[in-house]
């Protein structure tokens, strides 16, 4: 997002409502958007409950699929993750409030304690956009979209810049802090020297990364089939096809989840419990 503050304030829609006489101050209605754009997904351990973190804010959808605005922030949260109980790390840009309050555009890594209602900064404040995020091995990962960085922190203060590339989204393999796979425009990256060095990029051409606790890759191409690896990327297997353009990805143990833009120009948010070959809507915003 180049321009940021327009950028911002084009994803809201405003409407001033005039009461009483001249003198009489506006009431600014915000519509709600809903999950119009999906950047990040996580399972929060508190609850069980599954979070989007989205363009205009971010929402809970738990069990019964009605998707629950968390607090009363529209920000724009770029990179999500969800590092333990009710704390999420986040990035990207403030909401028209979080800009009259003298935010950033940039909004650097920020944490939340209390399930995405408010976030509080940690570092890189005005420096940084997180467009892609993962907490693995007691590590943050991250990557800018402004510079094209690859960056890792233990501390989540101090960052080790590690390399630069152009991607779409990245995981970690959960058994080696070393060994990370990135979607590019041109197939997977491998790295397994933690993001210093990067491999040629191979086929297929995936969009979309996310490695589940147990070991398997997973990896949705533009149009929506579905890859799975066994090997950390080195081979892949297509599996099914996911119903729309995907957007993200998440992967469990017992359940993988994807928001996709579907054949409705909708985006709905699924679940695949038999490994992707099949996808159940879970959720999607009203017309």
């Amino acid at each position: 997002m180049v321009v940021l503050v327009l950028g911002i304030l084009g994803v809201i829609v405003w409407s001033v409502d005039r009461r009483g006489d001249d003198d009489s101050a506006p009431e600014i209605v915000v519509d709600e958007p809903g999950v119009e754009h999906v950047h990040g997904l996580g399972m929060n351990p508190a609850d069980g409950s599954l979070y989007v973190a989205t363009h205009t804010g971010t929402f809970r959808i738990p069990d019964n699929g009605l998707a629950q605005r968390i607090g009363d922030s529209f920000q724009d949260t770029m990179g999500f993750t969800v590092v333990g109980a009710d704390t999420f790390l986040g990035s990207g840009h403030p909401d028209v409030a979080g800009v009259r309050a003298g935010q950033p555009g940039l909004l650097g890594l920020i944490e939340s304690e209390d399930a995405g209602t408010t976030w509080t900064n940690l570092s890189l404040s005005g420096e940084v956009d997180f467009h892609a995020l993962a907490y693995a091995h007691r590590r943050v990962y991250g990557w800018d979209s402004t510079s094209g960085r690859f960056m890792v922190s233990e501390d989540r203060v101090d960052w080790d810049e590690r390399s630069t590339l152009d991607l779409l989204g990245f995981a970690v393999d959960p058994d080696d802090p070393d060994h990370l796979v990135a979607a590019t425009q041109s197939g997977t990256s491998t790295s397994i020297d933690g993001g210093r060095t990067w491999s040629e990029p191979t086929t297929p051409a995936i969009t979309t990364v996310a490695w589940s606790p147990g070991g398997d890759l997973w990896g949705i191409e533009l149009d929506g089939t579905v890859h799975r690896s066994a090997d950390g990327g080195a081979r892949w297997t297509a599996i099914g096809k996911l119903p729309g353009e995907p957007q993200v990805l998440l992967a469990n143990d017992d359940a993988l989840w994807a928001a996709a833009h579907g054949t409705s120009q909708r985006t709905g948010i699924y679940r695949s419990d038999d490994g992707g070959a099949t996808w159940q809507l879970r959720y999607e915003d009203p017309a």
